[in-house]
């Protein structure tokens, strides 16, 4: 809020403790309630949900660990963002990749 200044809306959905919160803090006049207003706000979450319901397979925070810490990697190396490349483009990068991989793997 320092950078950018006050919010013009805070966009929520209906729970009541949020209205409670506003109220406490003094900005309950620009909270926004609506059927699909949260829509945006929902839709940046869905990775991180997607994400957070496989890791309630792991039973011990140990393998959990273990887990996340390879993915983070791993993943990183590959997701290519496909949606912001040529096709031409993503399977090179996605051919180097795995190039890459598999002289580490080796």
């Amino acid at each position: 809020m320092k950078r950018h200044g006050r919010p013009r809306a805070i966009v929520t959905d209906g729970l009541r403790s949020y209205t409670a919160a506003m109220k406490e803090i003094g900005n309950a006049e620009d909270q926004e309630m609506g059927r699909w207003v949260n829509n945006r706000a929902e839709n940046s979450h869905q990775p991180f949900r997607r994400w957070e319901r496989a890791m309630l397979r792991f039973r011990r925070m140990k393998t959990l660990q273990k887990f996340a810490s390879v993915h983070g990697a791993v993943h990183n190396h590959f997701n290519q963002e496909r949606h912001l490349t040529s096709r031409e483009i993503y399977k090179a990068n996605r051919s180097a990749a795995l190039a890459e991989w598999q002289s580490l793997m080796a």
